[in-house]
């Protein structure tokens, strides 16, 4: 390479380096940030825009996060860093914020917890050992005297959906309430615990019981109506009526089936309501939804003297991974529900039947009364069916509800039988009631943090095909690279005679 080329080389490769630094101080003091992730990540959405953009008053956001973090930890203390400044830049001034760290000072460790931040254990690795060490990584959102606290920003949570949603919490004056009937043996509130945690952020939440004499305030707009259990008489069903027409909205979880593990039988299950829900373009059939996709159950095995507890797989617990193109299942990834039947339209064409959820490529239907075998072996050929809908939504003037044909999904249970929730269960019920309340500007953020992403199921040929192309095919790559070797050595020693023949 001449001089004049080396100069020309030098010189273009000074020029690129020159323009990524100034690229890249240009995007640091702008904040400018290419977003590559597939859920758009790092990409504020048009919800939280609109929050930030219109608050009328300052809001003042304390970051309470430990220094000297691992890299894992601290770059979350980073991203929220970059966030805040986002959403500094969209508040034309209404937005300031600060970063404390509480183990700088002991009054500043306490200030944290005053504040509702809690303290987390982290591990942190030194020299090959593993010590724990007491870090916090929370904020607070204050407007006047209003205060919300985000206890703990977890690493790759949707941390978007927790800032926006405390932000608009304190800034809105008065919130929409949301009833749930009772009265029918339905469940309370104190047995949704989660459902009733995630909608206080923007709702008051209340059980409103029908009676023959009582009505549906008219401060409720959404009203919600999980499980019942007993008969609802007519009148009750006609208040429902009255409700809808005057522009109410409903949620319905029904459970059309009912299973006794100890006796390990299902049967069907009326209380008047599904033949109510008929007249209104929904049918939820008396059927169980079985999906090769599905949960697992624990079961008794005697092994000798001693009883062990097995999980098998157990096909009437649908993992539900299919949902429609809805601002309800908007970034869901997985529910899974209990003994869930078939949602279908009545054929009415004066409503809009929308299904939401679906079964798996390979599911079935099974009527009523059925018996649980919990030693039967499934095959492929016990899921005949494709997609069946579990949930929908019905529109029609004055109508707009959603159905789901299980209401366990969103119950925890009480005492000791309470259990936690799979996490878009939870986002399911309160998608379903921020779009019946037409408020669906944070629905995209509920799920915008990676939840859970199920293996799609492949058929047996597909399996044995795949697993022994994960067997031969590193033997025929090392064969291959023999092959390839020896006649690039052949091929050297070639040269290297024919060289020393020309050189005699």
């Amino acid at each position: 390479m001449n001089r004049t080329m080396k100069s020309k080389y030098s010189s273009t490769l000074g020029l690129v380096i020159g323009i990524i630094v100034v690229v890249n101080l240009l995007a640091h003091e702008y904040h400018v940030r290419l977003d590559l992730t597939e859920d758009k990540q790092y990409t504020l959405s048009d919800a939280t825009r609109e929050i930030v953009s219109t608050l009328e008053e300052p809001v003042t956001i304390k970051a309470y996060f430990s220094k000297n973090l691992p890299p894992n930890i601290a770059r979350t203390r980073d991203d929220f860093r970059d966030m805040l400044v986002e959403y500094a830049n969209l508040s034309r001034g209404q937005l300031l914020y600060e970063f404390i760290d509480p183990n700088e000072k002991e009054n500043y460790e306490q200030e944290a917890i005053d504040n509702g931040i809690r303290p987390v254990l982290i591990n942190v690795r030194e020299k090959d050992q593993v010590r724990q060490q007491r870090a916090f990584m929370g904020a607070t959102v204050q407007l006047g005297e209003k205060q919300e606290a985000i206890p703990y920003i977890e690493p790759g949570a949707a941390m978007e959906y927790a800032l926006s949603m405390a932000i608009k919490k304190i800034s809105i004056d008065e919130k929409p309430t949301v009833g749930f009937v009772t009265g029918h043996g339905e469940a309370s509130l104190a047995e949704m615990r989660e459902a009733a945690t995630q909608l206080d952020v923007l709702y008051e939440t209340r059980e409103v019981t029908l009676t023959d004499s009582t009505t549906i305030p008219d401060e409720i707009r959404t009203l919600a109506l999980i499980r019942p259990t007993d008969s609802i008489p007519d009148p009750h069903l006609q208040k429902l009526d009255e409700f809808l027409e005057r522009g109410g909205r409903l949620f319905v979880a029904l459970n059309r089936v009912e299973a006794d593990f100890r006796s390990r039988f299902g049967s069907a299950r009326g209380t008047g309501l599904e033949d109510w829900l008929e007249t209104k373009g929904v049918e939820v059939v008396d059927n169980f939804v079985v999906d090769a996709q599905c949960g697992a159950v624990s079961v008794p095995q005697q092994l000798g003297i001693f009883t062990i507890h097995e999980n098998i797989s157990f096909p009437f617990i649908p993992v539900i991974g299919r949902f429609a193109e809805h601002a309800i299942t908007s970034g869901l990834e997985a529910m899974m529900l209990e003994f869930a039947s078939e949602v279908k339209s009545t054929g009415d064409s004066t409503k809009t039947f929308q299904p939401l959820a679906f079964s798996s490529e390979l599911s079935n239907t099974l009527q009523a009364p059925q018996f649980f075998d919990l030693n039967r072996q499934w095959t492929e050929n016990d899921f005949p069916r494709r997609h069946i809908p579990v949930a929908a939504a019905i529109e029609g003037n004055p109508i707009k509800m959603v159905v789901i044909g299980d209401a366990d999904f969103v119950i925890n249970g009480a005492g000791q039988q309470s259990r936690s929730l799979q996490p878009d269960n939870l986002n399911f019920f309160s998608n379903a009631i921020d779009w019946l309340s037409d408020d669906t500007g944070l629905i995209s953020l509920r799920t915008k943090g990676a939840v859970i992403r199920p293996i799609r199921e492949i058929q047996e040929s597909t399996k044995t095909a795949i697993k022994y192309l994960n067997f031969l095919l590193p033997v025929i790559l090392v064969i291959g690279y023999g092959v390839v070797r020896a006649q690039r050595n052949r091929a050297t020693r070639l040269k290297r005679m024919n060289e020393n023949f020309e050189l005699q």
